[in-house]
């Protein structure tokens, strides 16, 4: 399986390979009040790229931050509660101490 999945990566880089090589060409960019950039394409496409990859990776980070608070809160209330469960099983296993009774 891990044959086919490297056989795929490297028909996947094949082929972004190869359009890389036919969109060469210069092509310029227009932003707001006159500014431009000029630059191959696959370059200007491959920016984007990377720009949207890091625009969600921080539009996600307060999601991951709040998952990984709950778990530690969630794996903090199962010790909890395994450590209740381990002292009443233990309560459990012990003989009840008997009653005393006094005589005067």
């Amino acid at each position: 399986m891990k044959f086919l999945a490297k056989i795929f990566w490297v028909i996947v880089f094949i082929a972004f390979f190869g359009f890389a090589l036919k969109n060469d060409q210069i092509v310029t960019l227009h932003y707001f009040w006159g500014y431009q950039t000029s630059a191959p394409l696959v370059i200007l496409l491959l920016g984007f790229f990377v720009m949207g990859a890091v625009f969600c990776l921080i539009g996600m980070a307060p999601m991951v931050f709040r998952h990984r608070r709950d778990i530690s809160r969630h794996k903090k209330t199962i010790a909890e509660i395994e450590k209740e469960r381990e002292a009443a099983q233990q309560a459990a296993n012990q003989a009840p101490a008997p009653d005393v009774i006094r005589h005067s």
